[in-house]
């Protein structure tokens, strides 16, 4: 079998991975001649560059990939497509629903699982690790992925590996910008939502379309809504059936009101499903911080939170339950400038210090400008490296609590493996 992946982002370069693991050929394209390969598995492969200044063609043994162009033929040859999500919507995506030619509708076993998607602006692969411990405990074989962003394997992951694993229950995270995606390429049979918050408004524009496009989304489908939020009143018009959820009344082993949502989300679903309380409230006791996300180190005098919190509501959420001495602060991509807005919530929280490092990009100017118009009187430092950050915390490890959050999934681990080294050797 032969596969075309159009766009080489994110999803794109997943998907190119997961179908030469699965044994396919693959025809990959992207017209950025300039696009990050970075991530592209392409081991023992016999590689053959051909470039001139505006193409570039890579030709490998079981995979070609074209940069600056499309070779309209190549992508006729193949058995499946496989396009960025974000393309879902547009004319090419359109001829090829057309044609049933999307890899979802040539390999389509995993629509026959039952499938249960979580969605929403912050906590979503907590809430998904959260329901997977659960329903692994119950004896339910599941299969999870889905978002890219959530450290997941991505979709068509989840699709190839359905196709030839043996599972009772698919488990998808769902990024609030693939909706319509998502929607399409898979069978969801119950949908929870963590909340609604201001992220990817580069996508979105507005919180009135990410509405809308979550009602298109939960059409027809069993959904879970947090009791205590101002939700479109449209949802439950739209679902086949509306189920609050609460916060979580047990203790956990994570920090934060917003965990306790995220472990009743978690919780409601699987009293749906029958599951027993007692099964739950043991699971969710010896449930641990999903890594990348927000978790707490002890080094010196100072507790040390680490996660990432790339959004404005998900910082605002931390700092509403603790203080902080200082804040350090992930910086987005050049084109999320939007996402700058966390340092517009740090300001009014005014730390004594407020340290900048590259999260995605290195957008440290943008920020510093950002929290100079903003009158912030504190210490701004910024930094470069993961031992610059280290050596910040060891100053400030004997004040009450610091924060390293912000942008950067990768970068965010890598601070919290060498922080998790420090406090165990202290």
């Amino acid at each position: 079998m032969r596969a075309a992946v159009i766009g080489l982002g994110v999803e794109g370069k997943k998907a190119v991975n997961s179908l030469l693991r699965h044994g396919w050929d693959v025809y990959a394209t992207d017209l950025n001649i300039n696009v990050d390969l970075d991530g592209l598995e392409l081991p023992n492969l016999s590689m053959n560059m051909i470039e001139d200044t505006q193409t570039v063609s890579i030709v490998g043994d079981n995979i070609t990939v074209d940069l600056g162009f499309s070779n309209s033929y190549a992508i006729e040859e193949c058995d499946a497509i496989a396009i960025s999500p974000s393309m879902f919507g547009g004319a090419f995506a359109e001829r090829l629903l057309e044609k049933n030619e999307l890899l979802s509708n040539v390999v389509s076993k995993h629509k026959d699982l039952f499938t249960i998607g979580i969605t929403g602006t912050n906590g979503k692969t907590t809430t998904v690790h959260m329901l997977k411990s659960i329903l692994e405990s119950a004896g339910r074989k599941v299969l999870v992925g889905g978002n890219g962003g959530g450290g997941f394997s991505g979709y068509y992951d989840l699709i190839l590996e359905a196709n030839e694993g043996d599972y009772d229950i698919l488990l998808v995270e769902v990024c609030d910008m693939t909706l319509d995606f998502a929607n399409y390429c898979f069978d969801f049979d119950m949908v929870g939502l963590t909340n609604i918050g201001n992220d990817h408004m580069d996508v979105h524009k507005t919180i009135a379309n990410y509405k809308d496009s979550l009602v298109r989304f939960f059409a027809g489908k069993t959904i879970f809504t947090a009791f205590n939020q101002d939700f479109n009143s449209d949802f439950k018009d739209s679902a086949s059936k509306a189920i609050p959820y609460f916060e979580y009344q047990d203790e956990l082993q994570l920090f934060g009101k917003f965990n306790l949502l995220n472990a009743g989300l978690a919780t409601a679903i699987a009293r749906e499903l029958k599951i027993s309380k007692d099964l739950i409230r043991e699971t969710l006791a010896d449930f641990k911080a999903v890594q990348g996300r927000l978790d707490v180190y002890k080094i010196n005098d100072a507790d040390v939170y680490v996660g990432k919190t790339d959004n404005s509501d998900a910082l605002a959420s931390i700092l509403a339950e603790k203080n902080f001495y200082a804040l350090f602060i992930g910086t987005p991509r050049h084109n999320e400038v939007h996402r700058l807005d966390i340092l517009d919530v740090a300001v009014n929280y005014n730390p004594e210090v407020i340290v900048l490092f590259p999260g995605l990009d290195d957008t440290l100017d943008l920020a510093i400008y950002r929290l100079n118009s903003l009158g912030y009187m504190g210490n701004i430092i910024t930094v470069n490296t993961l031992d610059q950050i280290i050596e910040l915390v060891a100053e400030y490890s004997h004040e009450d609590a610091i924060l390293i959050g912000g942008n950067g999934q990768e970068t965010i681990i890598e601070i919290q493996e060498r922080i998790k080294l420090i406090s165990e050797k202290l």
